[in-house]
């Protein structure tokens, strides 16, 4: 998506969808797709929006403090669908890592967030032991197990596309993320379904179905082509690129899955865009290319 296509003077093959539209009821808006808005500045553009529900970003919470934010996001009637992020286990200082996430885990029930999203971490520099630094990720999610039940917040394993092992995800597949998950209850450790990184995979739809009421996070964009050069900024809106959104929402959908639906863009046009029609782009394309997909309930 280029910033061009962001404002209102968008071609629309439907119309934006008004506050209080049940077409929007389970969109939330991840802090990351307006990055450039602080926390009370995101929170303010959902309820105009009529957007329900924010996943939040432990940094911009941090600019606020934890309470402050709980608050601002209380008083304003939003859900929160998640908290990014915890995770980074395979680092040189595991203890370190093991205590940042105790910290985000206080961080989420605080918010009165139910679900942490983990990022596994990829390889430390000179390390070429992909097996080695699975392993660690799987011993780090089983340490935190019970300190996630205690409070009461799930951790959402997040797998990554593959052209991010080497540096931020050495969990590369759904069906990887379920083998971690899979050793835990399903109450406490589940995984996330991001369209960005899984709707490559040959497997996905069998790999969502396993994966049932283990899902804790539904988080969509779009891939697009050609990629830009800095690929963690390569995500575009929904409705610009290659992805299936019917297919992959249906398929979340029919594993009982009614939770929150997260649009998480890293995109430096989407970020360089005004905010408002940002939003508004993001409402019309959810109603037309997902919501649709999700059910009578929506």
């Amino acid at each position: 998506m280029t910033a061009r296509d962001v404002p209102s003077g968008d071609p629309a093959r439907i119309a934006t969808p008004r506050p209080g539209d049940p077409a929007l009821a389970r969109l939330s808006l991840n802090q990351r797709t307006t990055a450039r808005w602080s926390l009370p500045q995101a929170v303010a553009g959902c309820v105009e929006r009529g957007i329900g529900a924010i996943g939040l970003w432990r940094e911009p919470v941090a600019e606020v403090g934890t309470a402050a934010a709980a608050r601002l996001v209380a008083d304003a009637g939003l859900r929160v669908s998640s908290l990014c992020r915890g995770g980074f286990f395979t680092g040189p200082d595991p203890a370190a890592a093991h205590r940042d996430n105790l910290d985000a885990l206080d961080e989420a029930a605080a918010l009165g967030c139910e679900v942490l999203v983990l990022v596994p971490g990829g390889l430390p520099a000179g390390d070429r032991d992909l097996p080695g630094a699975r392993a660690r990720v799987a011993e780090a999610v089983a340490a935190l197990a019970g300190p996630a039940r205690e409070r009461g917040v799930r951790l959402g394993i997040e797998p990554m596309h593959p052209i991010y092992t080497a540096d931020r995800g050495v969990v590369a597949t759904l069906g990887q993320a379920l083998d971690l998950a899979e050793q835990h209850p399903a109450n406490v450790v589940g995984v996330v379904v991001d369209t960005f990184h899984v709707w490559w995979d040959p497997d996905v739809a069998e790999r969502i179905a396993r994966a049932g009421e283990r899902i804790v996070s539904y988080q969509i964009s779009d891939w697009i082509t050609p990629l830009p050069p800095d690929a963690l900024l390569s995500r575009g809106m929904v409705g610009d690129g290659h992805i299936d959104f019917a297919a992959l929402t249906r398929a979340v959908r029919d594993t009982g899955y009614r939770g929150d639906v997260e649009v998480e863009i890293f995109n430096a046009d989407v970020w360089a865009a005004d905010g408002a029609a940002v939003l508004a782009t993001i409402a019309r394309r959810y109603a037309e290319f997902v919501a649709p997909h999700l059910g009578a309930d929506r």
